[in-house]
């Protein structure tokens, strides 16, 4: 039942559950396919740019797609929003399992993109509606972030499993009996809410929010992989005017996607910044990681998700002590503290090599992830609260495509540099003796090396692979220094930012300080 003193009761507490369910289902989508990587490029032989769209088809377009459907949300209901989105998911899910060669899944994951796009806004607006107490809803926020960080944990374990037993498009199937649970439980558990003042949907400002995502995101993407070229240079510029252009029209309409003043508001935008950077070096590395494991060490699908478990011991750490310090150090510190043990992380990760010690690469790991995840823990919440219940799909929204953007542009650049310094130290590494196709093969990805490598007789295949797995390592010593960089300006970016907020309510605060100049927007 409802508490009737403004407290959340026992259906809230029941209907958050149903909440996390496709939370879960999201965050451990991405780690899930790392896992699959080397059987669909075993299986579907895709090149390395399709390879990498398989990835990020799915993040950019759910990037480009979050404020629109998480305006939408505000306007035609969020929990009408969310099963309409749990419907899609599973059908796409159908779809990824049984595609039968490289354009067929990337085509699915564009469309788990855009009904997932419908998911996270949805789940988040939700969660501001349903707990109106401040204590509550940090509790909320909490399971939500824990159940967060339990499906990127627990996907390399769930598709490791899989993967072990089934084919590699059993990864994609988990998530249709978890969104059929939602269909069935939400009309039940879940208050519906529109926005009694939203207005009309901004059409126009919803595909300005589309067309400046992609085109940014293709151009980085292919001139990232192929160098320098005029096309993708000017896909990027054309974005980018779009995106000026999408600024104008949010200023300007009578209904915008998303009220701009909200980033007026300090713990709002300051917690989107420090998020997208977290989210680009944490993210970017991940792919590196479960490739290490499987293709440099040779475990299974299940021993390497197993061993990439080790790594959030450091994570539930990290979670509980940024939790307890939240009332009693500044924000400012508490992120720039995280970044700051991101970035040792990453300078682990540069000491890493084919024959490293296991144990050198998951303290790495661990010590990465527990900065990251720590520093984002508290963002969370800060956005929600900071935003207005009326404007609680929007500015979720607004928070989780910087967070995707950031992570789906931390994999495409991260992965590509490694990438072009993987091709650059194989270059005339490998084996003179090998056919045309098997020799671009393994030139392409370090999975295409493993499986040309396991059809190659005694020394030859050895030798192919001990020059693949050295360029490897080295392409990702690379992605390492990157991401330290990323690291020390985070924390740069966290200490300017947050410098003022106050312990605790410093959100709230600032909600307060900010919200009459919103309103009267």
């Amino acid at each position: 039942m409802t508490a009737t003193n403004g407290l959340a009761g026992r259906r809230e507490w029941t209907g958050l559950a149903v909440l996390l369910l496709p939370t879960l289902v999201i965050s451990m989508d991405m780690g899930i396919l790392f896992f699959a990587v080397p059987f669909i490029s075993t299986d579907l032989r895709p090149s390395g740019t399709q390879q990498l769209w398989i990835m990020d088809m799915y993040s950019f377009l759910l990037a480009g797609l979050l404020i629109p459907m998480g305006s939408l949300g505000d306007r035609i209901g969020r929990r009408k929003l969310l099963m309409a989105g749990a419907t899609g998911f599973a059908a796409a899910s159908l779809l990824a399992a049984s595609a039968d060669g490289a354009a067929q899944l990337i085509a699915a994951r564009a469309l788990l993109g855009i009904t997932g796009a419908t998911l996270m806004p949805s789940t988040l607006a939700l969660i501001r509606n349903m707990f109106h107490d401040q204590k509550q809803r940090q509790a909320a926020m909490g399971a939500w972030g824990g159940a967060m960080m339990a499906g990127a944990t627990l996907g390399p374990v769930a598709g490791g499993l899989m993967l072990d037993h089934f084919w590699w498009g059993s990864a994609f199937l988990s998530a249709v009996p978890v969104m059929a649970l939602v269909l069935l439980t939400a009309p039940f558990l879940l208050p519906e809410y529109r926005s009694p003042q939203s207005g009309s949907f901004d059409v126009l400002g919803a595909g300005l929010s589309i067309a400046a995502v992609l085109p940014v995101v293709y151009g980085i993407k292919t001139l990232s992989v192929d160098g320098w070229r005029l096309l993708p240079a000017l896909a990027v510029a054309a974005g980018l005017a779009v995106g000026a252009g999408l600024v104008v029209r949010l200023r300007t309409a009578a209904h915008p996607l998303i009220d701009l003043s909200l980033f007026r508001i300090r713990a709002f935008s300051g917690a989107i910044t420090v998020n997208t950077i977290a989210m680009f070096a944490m993210m970017g590395f991940t792919l590196f990681t479960s490739q290490y494991l499987q293709l440099v060490k040779g475990f299974s699908p299940l021993t390497a998700s197993l061993w990439a478990l080790v790594p959030s011991v450091g994570v539930g750490a990290a979670v509980g002590i940024s939790g307890a310090l939240a009332g009693r150090v500044r924000p400012a510190y508490l992120m720039t503290g995280g970044f700051l043990t991101g970035a040792a992380g990453f300078a682990t990760m540069t000491q890493v090599g084919p024959d490293s010690p296991l144990a050198l690469i998951l303290t790495a790991a661990g010590v990465l992830a527990a900065g990251t995840v720590g520093t984002m823990m508290l963002t969370a919440e800060m956005v929600v609260s900071a935003a207005p219940a009326e404007q609680a799909g929007a500015a979720s929204a607004t928070s989780e495509t910087a967070s995707e953007l950031g992570s789906s542009l931390g994999i495409a650049i991260l992965g590509a540099a490694g990438a072009a310094i993987y091709k650059a130290k194989l270059d005339g590494q490998v084996p003179a003796e090998l056919p045309a196709d098997a020799a671009r093969a393994a030139n392409d990805t370090l999975g295409g090396a493993v499986t040309v490598a396991s059809q190659l007789p005694g020394r030859l295949g050895e030798q192919l692979l001990e020059a693949t797995r050295a360029a490897f390592a080295d392409g990702m010593h690379v992605a390492a220094v990157v991401g330290l960089v990323c690291m020390i300006g985070g924390a740069m970016a966290a200490y300017r930012l947050m410098k003022h907020l106050p312990v605790a309510g410093g959100a709230a605060k600032a909600e307060e300080e900010v919200l009459p100049v919103a309103a009267g927007a």
